[in-house]
């Protein structure tokens, strides 16, 4: 089996994976990094997005492979040095974006490259960014709400 390679939340990583390993499942399966969930296997709930040489990708469509000497953020990276939660990760929190948590990894991770393209979006244009995650509990208010206030704090 072939060898892969990449840095993974700053760390250095490698793994054997088939030709058809998907990113989702290396991560989960040999790096036990479970907070990517699989909510579809379709490309179509974004609850697996990660970030890939800092853009947002859905893991549950990507060859592991295809990430050899990449650098991959996962919602694990997310946090703080000392463990806390992250800027976007205590927004989240602070104005319930959440509820049973499902959609929340990938709600981030796509949070994030919003707002690392645009530090401070329009409610439609976070609205826009986030089409390709589903959430079927919160109605997505507090979700955006949510992005506002993280935009807010890193003002």
């Amino acid at each position: 089996m072939p060898k892969v390679s990449m840095t993974v939340n700053g760390k250095a990583v490698s793994g054997e994976v088939e030709g058809r390993t998907l990113l989702v499942e290396f991560l989960r399966e040999s790096l036990r990094l479970t907070g990517t969930h699989v909510g579809c296997d379709t490309s179509q709930c974004g609850a697996c997005v990660v970030h890939v040489n800092g853009e947002s990708v859905k893991s549950c469509t990507t060859f592991a492979a295809a990430c050899e000497g990449a650098e991959v953020t996962t919602i694990e990276g997310m946090a703080n040095a000392d463990g806390s939660l992250g800027t976007i990760q205590q927004a989240f929190q602070d104005n319930h974006g959440l509820q049973c948590g499902f959609c929340t990894p990938g709600m981030v991770m796509s949070a994030a490259d919003l707002l690392k393209q645009n530090p401070d979006p329009s409610e439609a244009e976070i609205r826009e960014w986030l089409e390709g995650n589903l959430c079927r509990c919160t109605g997505y208010h507090n979700i955006v709400r949510s992005i506002k206030a993280a935009a807010a704090a890193n003002a």
